[in-house]
């Protein structure tokens, strides 16, 4: 298997500034393992861009699993609040996965930023948002649909950069031929239905569905930030053949 990619971050319409970050932050191809992320910064004047560049430069550099990488972003973030006390407040998002040529996908996930993964004509999310909205949807007291519109539906039960003992998901999926892999944060999902981001992420090669999702979040309002990367797993190098 190979790995087709492309990322976009996009302020959105309506922030001054974004405080997303992702990785790999240009477009390329490759036949060895693959590091994919999305970081969402939070604490707007209190530096979330700050977090979420702290998060990903780690994790990139840290070694093993998916989420020993995630841990290390956290001590990092933690690290830089204790030796800059100006940057109390800071945390961020954080989906992280390494993807292997053999055939399978392994993440470590914080907060609501997500990772789906699309596979001729389902569509699932492989990540379980940490959320208020998201607990009650779990107990059978909000709907999916009324999330969407939730006062509370930003609401983070868990995020990097709060407390040393992080609880990270582990999440593990086969991966075929044909898949495309989305990791987002949630500007995306906010502004658009899984039905629309899987009918975008399927129709052309990674780099031209990727900057569609950004349009489209946009044309939808654009009220936070967005970011993107996707991945297309292919038996090619080729983009056009993605």
């Amino acid at each position: 298997m190979k790995f087709i990619w492309a990322s976009d971050t996009h302020t959105g319409r309506v922030r001054e500034n974004n405080e997303d970050a992702v990785h790999p932050q240009s477009d390329g191809y490759s036949t060895q393992p693959l590091l994919a992320a999305v970081a969402d910064g939070l604490g707007g004047a209190r530096y979330g861009e700050v977090a979420s560049r702290i998060a990903i430069d780690t994790a990139v550099e840290a070694r093993g699993r998916p989420w020993r990488r995630v841990r290390a972003a956290n001590a990092a973030i933690l690290e830089t609040v204790l030796e800059q006390p100006q940057f109390v407040g800071m945390g961020t998002t954080l989906t992280l996965a390494l993807l292997d040529p053999a055939g399978s996908i392994e993440l470590g996930h914080v907060g609501d930023s997500r990772a789906y993964l699309l596979r001729d004509e389902e569509f699932r999310r492989l990540t379980v948002d940490h959320t208020h909205v998201q607990e009650e949807i779990e107990a059978g007291r909000l709907t999916e649909e009324a999330a969407r519109t939730h006062p509370q539906r930003s609401y983070l039960t868990r995020a990097l950069g709060f407390t040393q003992d992080l609880a990270v998901d582990i999440e593990r999926s086969d991966l075929r031929l044909g898949d495309r892999v989305l990791f987002c944060s949630d500007g995306l999902t906010s502004m658009l239905t899984d039905l629309r981001i899987a009918d975008i992420l399927g129709d052309g090669p990674p780099s031209v569905t990727s900057w569609g999702l950004i349009e489209a979040a946009n044309e939808a309002g654009g009220v936070d930030n967005v970011s993107v990367v996707v991945i297309a797993v292919t038996a090619s190098t080729n983009p056009d053949d993605a």
